[in-house]
């Protein structure tokens, strides 16, 4: 049953379906994928702000549906470990979370337009299967989150799609550093997930929502969440080391090191509901990584002869 209660209290509840913690997971890659096309000599601010604006919108779409797919499918209970789920602890009704959810695709899509009229039907492609991949992360007849595949559709949703598809708006064309930042970003991105998931093991559980954490169990959770934090700054040195990326991301990057070796250290000591405060890490590191990333792709074409 929903409760009632003042305006401030309304506008907290849904501050809190849109999980601000998250959003960075869709900034980051944006911000990355529209510095590249800059560094390569391509851009335009009104495909960057509509691009960014879009992310968001698709991120916060993501979100409430995820509140209210859960809430639906009893997913979400009161031994819930994470943040509050609006829907569930009826701070807002399911139907309002399920329309704010319509209105935020529809909003995106939207935006969408704009950039499918730059770049033509590959855009039109990428918008659809976006929009799928919202409705069906929690919802659908084989939900992704239920079946292990919330870490997949991070990495390929919030990496590949996001970085190589805003790239492709900028420059209309496609090249291998586009793909391989990509894949940078997608692997924290798969982190900020695996979190998420380690974190929900025992409800999940008893839910019988199979993630991947449910189907590998904590202590392999702990490795590959290892894997996923220090793999993007391994593959970055290494591409510098061949040639294939100048001296300043390497330098760059080195400062999101530090954090990157706390998170990894923290989380092979916590579980459950400890594992909260990692999220909204995890999620920093991904922006921060992003942003250092870019400052070393501008700096690169500044400097050339770095």
């Amino acid at each position: 049953m929903q409760k009632y209660f003042g305006p401030v209290e309304y506008m907290s509840a849904w501050i809190m379906a849109i999980r601000p913690r998250t959003l960075p997971a869709a900034i980051g890659p944006i911000f990355l994928g529209n510095a590249l096309a800059w560094s390569h000599g391509y851009f335009t601010w009104l495909i960057a702000i509509s691009s960014m604006l879009c992310a968001l919108l698709l991120q916060i779409g993501v979100n409430l549906a995820n509140d209210y797919f859960d809430f639906k499918s009893g997913v979400d209970t009161d031994e819930r470990l994470g943040p509050t789920r609006v829907t569930q602890q009826g701070l807002l009704a399911p139907e309002a979370v399920r329309n704010a959810m319509a209105m935020s695709l529809i909003m995106a899509v939207t935006v969408g337009l704009y950039l499918i009229y730059i770049a033509g039907p590959v855009v039109a492609f990428l918008a659809a299967f976006s929009v799928l991949g919202a409705l069906c992360y929690s919802g659908g007849p084989y939900p992704l989150a239920s079946h292990g595949l919330g870490e997949v559709a991070a990495f390929l949703y919030f990496g590949l799609v996001a970085i190589v598809g805003v790239y492709f708006i900028q420059t209309g064309t496609t090249v291998y550093e586009a793909w391989f930042v990509a894949s940078c970003l997608g692997l924290l991105n798969a982190a900020i997930m695996l979190v998420n998931n380690t974190r929900d093991i025992s409800t999940d559980q008893k839910a019988g929502k199979r993630t991947l954490a449910v189907r590998i169990g904590q202590a392999n959770c702990r490795s590959l969440y290892a894997v996923l934090v220090y793999l993007p700054f391994i593959l970055v040195i290494l591409h510098w080391l061949f040639g294939d990326l100048r001296g300043f991301c390497v330098l760059a990057i080195l400062f999101a090191m530090p954090l990157a070796r706390n998170l990894v250290s923290a989380f092979q000591q916590q579980q459950g509901a400890a594992l909260n405060p990692l999220l909204g890490k995890t999620a920093m590191l991904t922006l921060l990584f992003s942003l250092l990333l870019s400052a070393g792709l501008i700096a690169s074409r500044l400097f050339p002869v770095s």
